[in-house]
């Protein structure tokens, strides 16, 4: 990122390939330390991590500045996507991610019966480094991996678990209605009885023991 370009470290982020699901959290919001409670304690070099986020010169300190800038880029990408987990429970973050939902930005559902639904960002925790981000449907209620491989890499916590139900909260004229359709599994045409399937090895068990006894 040359600084001609004048290009924000945010601006550049999520300009990166795989970071498409994020959104630019405003530079006023950061800069609000009550925003920011309790991410100094879960972040390493907390504050030259803020620091590259909002673009400010990095103190000086030599050599050992050089040799740590790479752990303070990981720092900073890990700092941005919890205050992004953040960001977007706001009125202005849903606003943003909202517009990404309807363009169709996070993909829509695989299930056939949901008829293409559009999915959201979600996280299995809210606690880095557990699980990477889904997808998650509001027609059938589940969450799916994406397609592309390029967003297998993200950590599911800048999401959170709470999202795409504050924008349906907020937002409930976005909200579908649940699918009234599921598959029926069929023999011949006719349904298969839910315990069709427990009876069939109930059945087997029986056969095995009177050949092992015959």
């Amino acid at each position: 990122m040359s600084s001609s370009e004048e290009v924000s470290w945010i601006n550049w982020f999520c300009g990166l390939r795989g970071n498409e699901y994020f959104c630019e959290v405003d530079e006023d919001y950061i800069q609000d330390k009550f925003n920011l409670t309790g991410l100094s304690d879960m972040i390493p070099h907390y504050k030259k991590a803020l620091d590259m986020i909002l673009d400010l010169e990095p103190d000086d300190d030599g050599d050992d500045a050089q040799g740590q800038n790479d752990l303070v880029e990981q720092a900073a990408e890990m700092l941005y996507g919890l205050i992004h987990a953040r960001y977007i429970l706001t009125n202005r973050g849903l606003a943003m991610m909202l517009e990404k939902y309807q363009n169709s930005e996070f993909g829509t559902c695989i299930r056939v019966f949901c008829e293409n639904q559009l999915m959201l960002p979600i996280g299995l925790s809210d606690n880095p480094g557990e699980s990477m981000v889904k997808l998650y449907c509001p027609k059938c209620q589940d969450v799916y991996v994406p397609k592309s491989s390029r967003y297998h890499h993200i950590d599911g916590a800048y999401f959170g678990t709470s999202f795409p139900h504050m924008l349906f909260m907020v937002h409930p004229e976005y909200r579908p209605r649940p699918s009234p359709s599921s598959f029926i599994p069929r023999l011949y045409g006719f349904k298969i009885h839910p315990l069709a399937y427990q009876l069939q090895v109930e059945a087997s068990v029986h056969w095995k023991e009177s050949r092992k006894r015959a």
